[in-house]
């Protein structure tokens, strides 16, 4: 006796404005006529009783293909699908599919009714290329999850089948429908087959360069390197699994903000010859107030009227309406007060409520403590009390330290070692920085003093200047204004290459991998963690295309040019994963200390710290969350101890996708709850609130240079020198030859906009909007509404302290809210918004 099982399979097709997809469509809808079709089998939680095999229904074609809407917009696509089963088969568990069009197509999810209307749901989010490229059918389960040891039976074999295959054999090389997840070292950050400038050195795998591993291509060795991996035929072709590809929508995006950048990229030269310093900070923000038109080249002279930009601007944008995609928005930081950057509150706050508000740390000794061999790089400091003791309210540097009211930026180790190397680049002069604050009566850090070091001359010699600010407001010291300047720059480096990039993209990506290898889509944790984990790989492979490689933006826009990435080595060197917790880093920083009385277990050294108190209740919030969900699951810590899956993903994070650091204490194994919740919520914790942090205030605060530089190209002048003279007769503009020119401006201005973004479909903490059916596990569901009701909480909790006046550090001189832990916000440049995982 057979039974009827109607289904809708949805499915959204190649973007009509990829290149060739035209003819794609037009293709696949052709074969379909012809009987190449797309077809669905079902298989059985149960076993067949006979034969001991899979239950598997008779294969059934979709009908109707050619009918759909072509790909003009990336809309989805339904079609329905039916099948006839025998009441023995049982209940349907998961399907095989088989592409046999030509060309993919992305996969949301397929829905079956059964005759007693219940409804079975098949999240799949993943590109389904045609069948021969694949080994074994492609599969997809059901959203029931599973710890490995309750496996149904008829899916057993399929549960290990799947994660073979995406384990792969570890040899060839990838293509772009492979779903194979492996590792390698950053060997293609280079390019040497364009000359020995763009060599790099490979990280990861040696002491000296240490790094996580990143996903392996199997790319050929370089022919003059043969320890780079070779570039792609075409930039594009940097391979993702074809499971972690973003969807069509998503791409489309990510396309019209290209385009975006584009426009922004060319038109503010149209003034000026590319290299040119700003001539006034009113030229500067003439980026933001001026309207930017085509017509504005008529009125550059010869020498810009037959520049290659000017002339691309004019035949490809001179009949574009939208004026909004040729001028850059007004960054928050400049948005009600063009001056208030300047000021030296806002500099000291922007330390506890800017973009890079996790750096800061509390003095424990006024003599800065340095690992630097001293017979190599000299005395770590010419830091003395006499520096600052009048500015710290009566109190001398002993009482202060023991106050617990001196913090410290710094930077001196972090760029010593690379400093002769920097500075030896054309047109680049930087220093290694400490900046020192105090924590006044009225709560507010306020910069006491700035100390830059150049390498020394000979090992018994030091070349540090310190600089502290005038001691009355009212008067402008332009020395002062250039030290804060170039530790500002200092800043900016770190931000980019190690706190954003480093520490949360890189070190992300053998976790990444690691689940794709050991974790199915069945496992429970795969369910909590995948949201997490989205179009993550496919982020840091675009990365590496563009902002990380030899000649890349990044390289071209801070100042350690070419050494960036080995900065970035040696950062990740002093990383603990451990460390990453955000209780464990405020006090490691001496921000916090542990007090059971105070809400989350920590007493802030600041009590007015934004950063701070929104990150833990966000913290706070995905622990609980977590923890409801481990004990969904796991009963007992023997439960987890038995999950060969959870123990396969753990042991190869240790042993090979942060395989540098197998040796260190912070790498033990998975063998309680208590330590799964905490390693789970770190996980997520940087995937969500910590990359929100670092990432999309960029714009904010790094969209007006003159605030946060990314480049420093002349040291401060010594008094008596030809410099200094300059410097005197025109400051500001001696000022503005320091930061980035235009050109350099207009390059980082385009990055840091499309960085800085949010777009339509973006998923945030506490949503699950791009799957509705993710999950029919009502405990499952109850924990996750009840952590989305505490999101909600946050977020309304972060406004009203953003609008309490008492809370000075919550908007500063610049009157700039911290937003970027409210948890939600709008499409584009918001400056809030803790997307589920790293996106941008």
């Amino acid at each position: 006796m057979e039974f009827v099982v109607r289904g809708r399979i949805v499915v959204q097709k190649k973007h009509i404005l990829e290149l060739g997809n035209v003819a794609a469509d037009v293709a696949d809808d052709i074969g379909d006529l012809l009987g190449n079709k797309v077809t669905l089998q079902l298989v059985s939680t149960e076993l067949d009783p006979e034969t001991g095999d899979c239950k598997q229904s008779p294969e059934v074609a979709v009908s109707d293909w050619f009918l759909s809407k072509d790909g003009f917009v990336p809309d989805d696509v339904q079609y329905e699908i039916i099948f006839q089963l025998h009441t023995s088969f049982g209940i349907p568990g998961a399907f095989a599919i088989r592409n046999h069009h030509k060309h993919e197509f992305y996969l949301k999810y397929v829905k079956l009714e059964l005759p007693d209307a219940t409804v079975l749901h098949f999240p799949c989010n993943s590109w389904v290329f045609n069948a021969s490229k694949y080994k074994n059918d492609r599969v997809f389960f059901s959203n029931e999850v599973y710890l490995p040891s309750d496996t149904p039976p008829g899916l057993t074999e399929l549960r290990e089948r799947e994660l073979r295959d995406l384990r792969g054999d570890g040899t060839g090389e990838r293509h772009e429908s492979d779903r194979i997840y492996d590792y390698d070292l950053y060997n293609d950050l280079g390019n040497p087959e364009k000359g020995p400038d763009m060599i790099r050195p490979v990280l990861g795998g040696s002491r000296e360069h240490p790094y996580p591993r990143r996903c392996r291509t199997g790319r050929s060795p370089a022919i003059s390197d043969p320890s780079a991996e070779s570039m792609p035929a075409q930039r594009k072709d940097f391979y993702v699994p074809s499971d972690d590809r973003p969807s069509r929508r998503k791409q489309c995006a990510l396309f019209e903000e290209k385009l975006k950048a584009a426009a922004h990229s060319l038109l503010p030269v149209l003034k000026s010859v590319f290299g040119r310093s700003f001539k006034s900070f009113e030229e500067v923000m003439q980026l933001y107030h001026q309207e930017m038109s085509v017509e504005a080249s008529t009125t550059a002279d010869d020498e810009e009227k037959h520049s290659p930009h000017t002339v691309l601007v004019q035949n490809e944008f001179k009949d574009c309406k939208n004026t909004s995609w040729l001028r850059y928005p007004i960054p928050q930081i400049v948005a009600t007060d063009e001056w208030a950057w300047s000021s030296d509150l806002e500099f000291a706050r922007q330390t506890i409520a800017g973009v890079h508000a996790l750096k800061i740390t509390c003095m424990k000794a006024f003599i800065p403590e340095s690992r630097l061999d001293p017979s190599k790089y000299g005395a770590p400091s010419s830091l003395k009390p006499e520096h600052i003791e009048e500015q710290l309210e009566g109190l001398s540097v002993q009482a202060a330290l023991r106050g617990r009211k001196l913090f410290s930026v710094d930077y001196y180790d972090t760029f010593m070692p690379f400093l002769s190397r920097i500075n030896a680049q054309e047109g680049i002069q930087s220093y290694a920085s400490r900046s020192i604050f105090f924590l006044t009566k009225q709560g507010c850090l306020k910069p006491v003093a700035i100390e830059l070091s150049l390498p020394p001359q000979t090992p018994d010699t030091s070349s540090h200047r310190v600089f502290v600010p005038p001691l009355s407001a009212e008067k402008k010291d332009w020395l002062w204004d250039l030290a804060k300047a170039h530790a500002a720059c200092n800043d900016a480096t770190y931000h980019q290459v190690v706190s954003h990039w480093t520490y949360t993209h890189a070190v992300l990506e053998p976790f990444i991998l690691a689940a794709r290898r050991h974790l199915s889509t069945m496992h429970p944790l795969h369910l909590l963690l995948d949201p997490h984990f989205k179009d993550t790989l496919a982020m840091n492979a675009l990365a590496r295309k563009t902002l990380t490689s030899a000649g890349g933006v990044i390289e071209k826009s801070f100042s350690p040019g070419k050494y960036s990435f080995e900065m970035s080595s040696a950062a990740y060197d002093s990383w603990s994963f451990d460390d990453q917790s955000l209780p464990a880093d405020l006090i490691k920083r001496g921000m916090a200390v542990p007090d059971e009385k105070e809400k989350h277990g920590l007493k802030l050294t600041i009590e007015d710290y934004p950063y701070a108190i929104d990150g833990l209740e966000i913290w706070s919030a995905i622990r609980r969350w977590v923890h409801e969900f481990i004990n969904i699951f796991y009963k007992s810590d023997g439960a987890l101890q038995a999950d060969n899956e959870l123990q396969q993903w753990w042991s190869e994070v240790r042993s090979t996708g942060h395989g540098d650091k197998s040796h260190e204490k912070w790498i033990s194994g998975i063998d309680s709850k208590a330590n799964l919740e905490n390693l789970l919520t770190t996980l997520i914790w940087t995937a969500s609130g910590r990359h929100a942090a670092v990432n999309y205030g960029q714009y904010a605060y790094q969209g007006f240079l003159p605030n946060h530089p990314s480049k420093t190209h002349r040291l401060i002048p010594q008094e008596g020198t030809k410099e200094h003279a300059e410097m005197r007769e025109n400051p500001e503009r001696f000022f503005l030859s320091v930061i980035p020119t235009k050109a350099e401006t207009a390059m980082l201005l385009t990055t840091l906009e499309v960085l800085s973004t949010h777009p339509e479909e973006e998923e945030y903490l506490g949503q699950r909007t791009g799957d509705e059916h993710w999950t029919s596990n009502r405990e499952i569901l109850a924990a996750f509404h009840a952590f989305s009701r505490s999101i909600a909480e946050i977020e309304s909790g972060i406004e009203q302290r953003n609008s309490d006046p008492q809370l000075k550090n919550r908007r500063g001189p610049a009157n700039v809210p911290y937003t970027l832990l409210c948890p939600r916000s709008g499409a584009g440049i918001t400056g809030r918004g803790i997307p589920n995982s790293i996106t941008i």
